[in-house]
């Protein structure tokens, strides 16, 4: 790589780092050596550790929450929203959100944006599932519910075949109606 790098490419650098390493890689040497720059490149984006940590906070929102909910409100019809949604997310590599939350339990910026990302993503549900004709409290349980699963999922290491998938996804849906 270049002396050129943006904060971007420090940033989606940081994110590949998290999820294969782990947040004590989170440090300007090792970044550096693994972009094949100087530290001063880091520190021209960043003023310290801290101010690079918050931003690859920010960052992992943007790309692993709002991507998402942008993506689906710009192209799905109401009614498919959250079918949507749960194929995705119970179809993807979580390795990176197992890394931010074990992130999160020990450090407290780590832990605040997680909560404030649970928040989002709970509402987001919930907004979902108001769409569709239940009352807020409702909603609200049962977007609850579909977090936790979603949650469950994550943290679980044990891989769903595709067949067992496609029938957790039909009752989460028959679960969210």
């Amino acid at each position: 790589m270049t002396d050129q790098l943006s904060a971007r490419d420090w940033l989606d650098q940081g994110l590949r780092t998290l999820a294969e390493k782990g947040f004590t890689a989170l440090k300007a040497e090792p970044l550096s050596k693994t972009m094949g720059v100087s530290r001063g490149s880091f520190y021209w984006h960043f003023a310290d550790i801290s101010a690079f940590h918050a931003a690859l906070l920010q960052h992992w929102r943007e790309i692993a929450t709002e991507q998402i909910i942008a993506t689906l409100e710009s192209g799905a019809n109401k009614g498919e929203r959250l079918r949507l949604l749960l194929e995705r997310v119970f179809t993807a590599k979580l390795t990176l959100e197992n890394a931010v939350r074990t992130w999160a339990t020990l450090n407290p910026a780590a832990r605040s944006a997680v909560q404030a990302i649970d928040r989002r993503r709970l509402g987001y549900i919930e907004s979902l599932l108001m769409e569709q004709g239940l009352s807020a409290d409702v909603a609200r349980a049962r977007a609850q519910v579909l977090y936790w699963a979603f949650l469950g999922f994550a943290r679980s290491d044990k891989p769903v075949p595709q067949s067992a998938r496609v029938t957790i996804l039909e009752e989460l849906l028959r679960i969210a109606r």
